[in-house]
């Protein structure tokens, strides 16, 4: 279990100096996560240390919502008072994305 926990670590520590020194527009986690799914698609096959860990670390996800929890709880008097500013916020925000994919979807999708 150990050694797929290591591996997993290298690839975020490779992600993160690939962040630093090349890529610093994109997070060095989501550039561990390339680097490792280049990996596993070039292997042709998940090693079984890190199915392990992957497992293990997939039975206990719940627990990461446990901050995000507390802290809605948390803002709850803050959430209420703002509630128009952020759901016009989030409604906007989606209809900008929507537009913005069905635009670029217009400009790039084949000619027929």
């Amino acid at each position: 279990m150990i050694q797929g926990l290591v591996q997993l670590f290298i690839f975020q520590a490779l992600g993160e100096l690939l962040s630093k020194f090349a890529l610093p527009f994109i997070p060095g986690p989501v550039l561990g996560l390339v680097l490792l799914l280049a990996f596993l698609a070039l292997r042709g096959h998940v090693p079984a240390a890190m199915d392990l860990v992957g497992s293990s670390i997939l039975q206990h996800l719940g627990l990461l919502f446990i901050p995000a929890s507390v802290g809605v709880v948390l803002y709850l008097p803050v959430l209420r008072a703002n509630a128009w500013a952020i759901s016009a916020a989030l409604v906007i925000s989606v209809l900008a994305t929507v537009a913005v994919t069905a635009l670029l979807l217009k400009l790039l999708a084949p000619k027929e």
